[in-house]
């Protein structure tokens, strides 16, 4: 007989994130007194706007902020997020449709949870979020990946999803602005895609959480806004994190059609109850105050987008397609493959990151947490200092 194992094969099948690994593996490096630049995580360098820390503040002080609320997330922070959706996803929804959660990861986590059973597909444009697979496969789905390159800039097509289409998919996942890619669909591109989705009785995940940040004019035009009749079958994701530079604030949302908002309600209140009230009070701030800081950052992140493509671009055999949205750079770097860099000689993106930390003391993440091998993901939510000094590193170890 055959010894039980320790732990679930569920559970032991889950991956650690790749970009908290390779930031944390940064951060004991830096600890140890080497002086490595780390694009890895997906965190804005700033500072909480202070209006946003000062109702936290006020709040702290607040005794009823001390006790239970309700597990969906406080009255005034769902009319808030409701205000929001309509202002910039197009969608009118009512405050009953919102579930206020612990960061946008749970979001995503409830979602696949709510609509997923054992064996039911999800599209999955490539490349992806790490964390999108891993909270599928907990739900009970399969990932189905559709890759589209930096030739295509990263977006994919109709085709694509139709050709990967079967009797068991459930589910598309939209992203855009995408982590890791920055790249933003069209309005016209995700009207086709969102009336594809349509037509097939598919459910949509929209995680919106890098709407706000875009360059060039761009808007990232929601799928429930470009095809209105997706809005019974759509889940859209959502969060502070990224626009107001509160990721360690852990308030993130979903917002969806009723049945699956009630089964999602009926999950968080066994899974977590309520978001901490302190920081649900920071988030109803940031949402219905001023934005001035919001396009302050925004118009650094602009400023270091363009820095950061035109360094890679400079590298011989690395392509960086411009990005549109988030902070993230995808570039392809299958051209550094197979050739010797200081005595190595890498063959994956995989190689080609730890040569990069070891040899030049910078960390990025590799193509395989995101999909295929050959590319690199670097944020540049880091100062203009660093930011600059890390390409001009890495401008040094392939010229070398």
């Amino acid at each position: 007989m055959t010894e039980p194992t320790r732990i679930s094969h569920r559970i032991a099948s889950i991956a650690e994130s790749a970009t908290l690994k390779v930031d944390s593996k940064a951060k004991a490096l830096q600890a140890q007194g080497r002086p490595v630049i780390s694009y890895a995580a997906g965190e804005p360098d700033f500072a909480t706007p202070a209006h946003i820390v000062e109702a936290a503040s006020r709040a702290v002080l607040d005794p009823k902020n001390y006790r239970y609320t309700p597990a969906v997330g406080l009255p005034d922070l769902r009319e808030a997020i409701a205000a929001k959706t309509l202002r910039d996803s197009g969608l009118s929804v009512s405050a009953s449709q919102v579930i206020v959660t612990n960061g946008g990861k749970q979001a995503v986590y409830q979602s696949f949870a709510t609509l997923l059973d054992p064996g039911d597909e999800v599209l999955l444009p490539t490349p992806y979020w790490t964390t999108y697979p891993e909270a599928i496969r907990l739900a009970g789905g399969v990932p189905v990946d559709v890759f589209a390159g930096s030739e295509q800039n990263y977006l994919v097509t109709v085709e694509q999803l139709e050709a990967a289409r079967t009797e068991r998919t459930k589910v598309l996942l939209f992203v855009s602005p995408s982590n890791p890619t920055g790249a933003v669909y069209s309005e016209e591109q995700t009207r086709a895609i969102g009336e594809w989705a349509e037509a097939n009785g598919l459910w949509v995940i929209t995680d919106e959480i890098y709407q706000n940040l875009t360059y060039d004019g761009v808007r990232a035009v929601s799928i429930v806004e470009a095809v209105p009749a997706l809005a019974d079958r759509a889940i859209l994701v959502n969060g502070v994190a990224k626009t107001y530079a509160m990721t360690g604030w852990r308030v993130g949302w979903m917002v969806g059609p009723a049945d699956a908002i009630k089964g999602a309600a009926n999950l968080q209140s066994h899974l977590s109850s309520n978001v901490s009230n302190i920081s649900q009070r920071a988030a109803i701030e940031a949402l219905n105050g001023p934005q001035d800081a919001v396009e302050e950052m925004r118009l650094a992140f602009d400023r270091r987008r363009k820095a950061i493509v035109a360094g890679l671009n400079a590298i011989d055999g690395v392509v960086c397609p411009t990005p549109e949205g988030a902070f993230y750079v995808y570039p392809d770097v299958t051209g550094l493959l197979g050739r010797t860099w200081g005595g190595v000689t890498p063959t994956t993106s995989l190689e080609l990151a730890d040569l990069i930390l070891d040899q030049a003391e910078v960390a990025a993440v590799p193509g395989e947490a995101f999909g295929p091998s050959g590319f690199l993901r670097l944020s540049y939510a880091l100062g203009d200092e660093p930011l600059a000094e890390g390409i001009e590193r890495l401008q040094k170890l392939f010229t070398a």
